[in-house]
Parts: structure tokens; C-alpha cells; sequence
């Protein structure tokens, strides 16, 4: 069964940098393409970052442009995700996505907190 297992969140100050990891099982990791989405507190799910296959395109909400970057280790069945000059409106639950088949698929995710 397709499961994702997401790790390194946890607190960190404006301004400072986190990289959270997402390993996948259940699935071809290499043949589908990895979303990363947040939950903001009492606010919807929102796309992060994906990253495209076979093409390996990028593309991210507007504002992480330039702060986060997504990428993944097929070898390790891991899609990362690394977040620098965070602000306190990044504070959010992250977790990774894919859709296998008719069905998107999320983890439990990780909890960012950006405060000071």
C-alpha cells in the first residue's frame, strides 16, 4: 500500500532553514511525480512544490519562490524538500503527495513552526 513517512520539522526562528524528508513505499517512486503541500493552521491544504517526471520541472507557489527547494533520490525513494529564510507565515503542517492511479495519496506530515 502506498505510505509516506515525512521527518524534519520542528522550530526554528525567521530567517532560518529546515529540510524536510519524505520517504515513499508501496509504489515505483521514480515513475510519478512528487507534490509537497501545507496545512496552515485553521486554513486549507495548499500547494508547496512539485517535482515533474520523467522532465524533472519544478514548480512552486509564488511565494517560496526562491527560499524553498524540492528535489529526490530515486535510489532512496526520498523527495526533499529544503526550506531557507523562513517567515512565520510558513508555519504549517507539510506533508508529500502522490497521485497513484485515480488516487492522491498523503502522509501524516511534519509540523514547521517558524516563531521567534
Amino acid at each position: 500500500q502506498v505510505q509516506f513517512v515525512e521527518s524534519g520539522g520542528g522550530l526554528v526562528q525567521p530567517g532560518g532553514s529546515l529540510k524536510l524528508s519524505c520517504t515513499a513505499s508501496g509504489f515505483t517512486f521514480s515513475a510519478y511525480t512528487i507534490t509537497w503541500y501545507r496545512q496552515p493552521p485553521g486554513k486549507e491544504r495548499e500547494f508547496v512544490a512539485g517535482l515533474t517526471v520523467p522532465s524533472q520541472i519544478t514548480n512552486y507557489r509564488d511565494s517560496v519562490k526562491g527560499r524553498f527547494t524540492i528535489s529526490r533520490d530515486n535510489a532512496k525513494n526520498t523527495a526533499y524538500l529544503q526550506m531557507n529564510t523562513l517567515k512565520p507565515e510558513d508555519t504549517a503542517v507539510y506533508s508529500c503527495s502522490a497521485r497513484v492511479g485515480a488516487v492522491r495519496y498523503y502522509g501524516q506530515g511534519t509540523q514547521v513552526t517558524v516563531s521567534s
